[in-house]
Protein backbone atom coordinates (compact mmCIF):
# COMPACT_ATOMS: atom_id res chain seq x y z
CA UNK A 1 0.00 0.00 0.00
CA UNK A 2 1.19 3.61 -0.95
CA UNK A 3 1.25 6.48 0.93
CA UNK A 4 -1.70 9.14 0.32
CA UNK A 5 -1.33 12.16 -1.63
CA UNK A 6 -0.88 15.69 -0.08
CA UNK A 7 -4.11 16.93 -1.34
CA UNK A 8 -3.88 19.79 1.20
CA UNK A 9 -2.71 22.58 -1.83
CA UNK A 10 -5.31 20.94 -4.13
CA UNK A 11 -7.39 22.33 -6.54
CA UNK A 12 -11.13 21.27 -6.06
CA UNK A 13 -13.80 20.88 -8.37
CA UNK A 14 -17.40 19.89 -7.63
CA UNK A 15 -19.21 17.18 -9.55
CA UNK A 16 -21.73 18.66 -12.31
CA UNK A 17 -24.32 16.41 -10.37
CA UNK A 18 -24.08 18.66 -7.37
CA UNK A 19 -26.80 21.03 -6.70
CA UNK A 20 -26.49 24.96 -6.67
CA UNK A 21 -28.04 24.86 -3.14
CA UNK A 22 -25.06 23.76 -1.48
CA UNK A 23 -26.93 20.25 -1.17
CA UNK A 24 -25.21 16.22 -1.14
CA UNK A 25 -21.76 17.35 -3.33
CA UNK A 26 -19.00 15.28 -4.41
CA UNK A 27 -15.35 17.39 -5.24
CA UNK A 28 -12.39 16.06 -7.17
CA UNK A 29 -8.97 17.35 -7.40
CA UNK A 30 -6.93 16.60 -10.32
CA UNK A 31 -2.79 17.01 -10.60
CA UNK A 32 -2.69 13.57 -9.19
CA UNK A 33 -1.53 11.26 -12.00
CA UNK A 34 -3.32 7.99 -12.07
CA UNK A 35 -5.20 8.85 -8.67
CA UNK A 36 -8.36 10.68 -8.02
CA UNK A 37 -8.74 12.08 -4.66
CA UNK A 38 -12.60 12.83 -3.38
CA UNK A 39 -14.00 14.90 -0.61
CA UNK A 40 -17.63 16.02 0.48
CA UNK A 41 -18.17 19.57 0.07
CA UNK A 42 -19.83 20.01 2.89
CA UNK A 43 -16.35 19.23 5.29
CA UNK A 44 -13.66 20.41 3.00
CA UNK A 45 -11.19 20.18 6.25
CA UNK A 46 -12.10 16.57 6.66
CA UNK A 47 -10.40 13.78 5.14
CA UNK A 48 -10.36 12.72 1.61
CA UNK A 49 -10.37 9.41 -0.25
CA UNK A 50 -7.71 8.55 -3.00
CA UNK A 51 -9.19 6.23 -5.19
CA UNK A 52 -7.14 5.26 -8.02
CA UNK A 53 -8.11 6.09 -11.99
CA UNK A 54 -9.96 2.59 -12.93
CA UNK A 55 -11.69 2.15 -9.99
CA UNK A 56 -12.80 5.52 -10.23
CA UNK A 57 -13.60 5.27 -13.58
CA UNK A 58 -15.43 2.26 -12.93
CA UNK A 59 -17.81 3.66 -10.40
CA UNK A 60 -18.42 6.94 -12.60
CA UNK A 61 -19.66 4.53 -15.10
CA UNK A 62 -22.10 2.58 -13.25
CA UNK A 63 -23.52 5.91 -11.85
CA UNK A 64 -24.10 7.22 -15.00
CA UNK A 65 -25.57 3.94 -16.54
CA UNK A 66 -27.97 3.98 -13.97
CA UNK A 67 -26.66 1.03 -12.61
CA UNK A 68 -26.43 2.38 -9.19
Amino acid sequence: MGTAPDTRTAVWRKSTYSNGEGGSCVEIADGFPGLVPVRDSKAPDGPALVFTAAPWASFVGAFRSGAL
